[in-house]
C-alpha cells in the first residue's frame, strides 16, 4: 500500500473517529444547554480559529464569485439542515442509534456518486459497502426486527443523512478548485451566519442563564476543535483524494466508536454482545469497501 493511501486512510479513520465522540460530547453538552445554542457556538468559535489561521499562516481563503452560489448552497445542506436534524435528532433517540443512522449514508451518496460523477467501484467494494451496512443492522435491529426508537426523532436525523450526501457532492465539486481549508472556512462562516437568528430568536435567553462551567467548556472546545474542525478537514481531504463514495464508507465507522465511547462516558448506554457482533461486520465491510483487487471487476453505467 502506497504511503499516501495510508495517510488518507488515517484521516478517514481520525475523521469519524471525531465524528464517533461527538454524539458522546452532544449529549453531555445538552445537559446545560440546547441544540441551536450548542451547533452555533460550536461554528462560531470554529470560525474564529479558521480565520485566525487563515491571517496566521496567510492563506488565500476568497473563492471565484461564480463558486459563492456553491458554497452556500455546501452550508445550507450542512451544517445547517444537517445539524438542525441531527441535533433534534439526538433529543429523541439514542446516541448510538443517531451515529447508525447517519452509517446509511455511503448507500445513499455511492449511488449519487454514480449518477453526478460517474464514480466507479468495484463488485468488491460495492459488496463491502453493502456487508457494512448489515453490520448497523445488527447493531440497531431487535430480535424480532423492530426498533424501538421515535420514528420523529428517526425522521429528523434522515433529513441530516440526506443534507450530508448534498454536502459531499458540493465538496467534490469544490475541492478539485480550493483547498480543504478554504471550502472549511466559508462553510462555517455562512452556518454562523445561517444559525444566528435562530440562536437570537429561540436560545440566547436560556444560553445567557448557563453559568460558567469547566466541565462545559472542555466539552465545548472538543467539539469545536475535532468535531468541526479537524474532522471536516481530513473528510474533505479524504473526498478529494478518494472520491465520494470510496470515502463515505468510512461513516460506517462512526457508531462503531460512538457505542464503545458512549459504553465507557454515558451511564444509560450498553455495549451487547449484539452491538460487538454489528460493529465486527462494519469493520470487514469497511475492509473490503476500500480492497483494490488485483484484477478489478467495474461495475459500469
Amino acid at each position: 500500500m502506497k504511503t499516501t493511501d495510508i495517510k488518507t486512510y488515517l484521516m478517514a479513520i481520525a475523521a469519524m473517529s471525531f465524528w464517533g465522540m461527538s454524539y458522546v460530547w452532544v449529549k453531555i453538552v445538552y445537559e446545560f444547554y440546547n441544540p441551536i445554542t450548542t451547533v452555533f457556538l460550536r461554528l462560531f468559535f470554529a470560525t474564529i480559529l479558521l480565520v485566525a489561521v487563515k491571517y496566521l499562516f496567510k492563506i488565500g481563503l476568497t473563492p471565484r464569485k461564480g463558486d459563492m452560489k456553491y458554497l452556500v448552497l455546501l452550508s445550507v445542506a450542512e451544517p445547517f439542515l444537517y445539524f438542525l436534524g441531527e441535533s433534534f435528532g439526538l433529543q429523541r433517540i439514542s446516541s448510538t442509534l443517531a451515529a447508525v443512522m447517519v452509517s446509511t449514508i455511503p448507500l445513499f451518496a455511492m449511488l449519487a456518486a454514480r449518477l453526478l460523477f460517474h464514480e466507479k467501484m468495484s463488485i468488491v467494494n460495492t459488496i463491502g459497502v453493502f456487508i457494512s451496512f448489515a453490520g448497523i443492522l445488527v447493531m440497531v435491529l431487535e430480535p424480532d426486527f423492530s426498533l424501538k426508537e421515535d420514528p420523529v426523532g428517526i425522521m429528523l436525523m434522515l433529513v441530516a443523512v440526506f443534507s450530508a450526501v448534498v454536502y459531499t457532492m458540493m465538496v467534490k465539486k469544490l475541492s478539485e478548485t480550493y483547498k480543504p481549508i478554504t471550502i472549511l472556512t466559508w462553510q462555517n462562516i455562512y452556518g454562523t451566519i445561517l444559525f444566528l437568528p435562530l440562536f437570537l430568536l429561540f436560545d440566547y435567553q436560556s444560553f445567557i442563564k448557563v453559568p460558567f462551567q469547566w466541565p462545559l467548556v472542555f466539552t465545548l472546545a472538543q467539539l469545536v476543535i475535532f468535531a468541526s474542525i479537524l474532522a471536516f478537514f481530513f473528510f474533505i481531504t479524504v473526498i478529494e483524494k478518494i472520491g465520494i463514495a470510496r470515502a463515505n464508507v468510512f461513516t460506517n465507522f462512526v457508531p462503531v466508536v460512538t457505542a464503545v465511547s458512549a459504553w465507557f462516558i454515558l451511564p444509560d448506554e450498553h455495549f451487547s454482545i449484539k452491538t460487538f457482533v454489528g460493529v465486527f461486520v462494519v469493520i470487514v465491510g469497511i475492509y473490503f469497501s476500500q480492497r483494490k483487487p488485483k484484477t478489478l471487476i467495474i461495475l459500469k453505467d
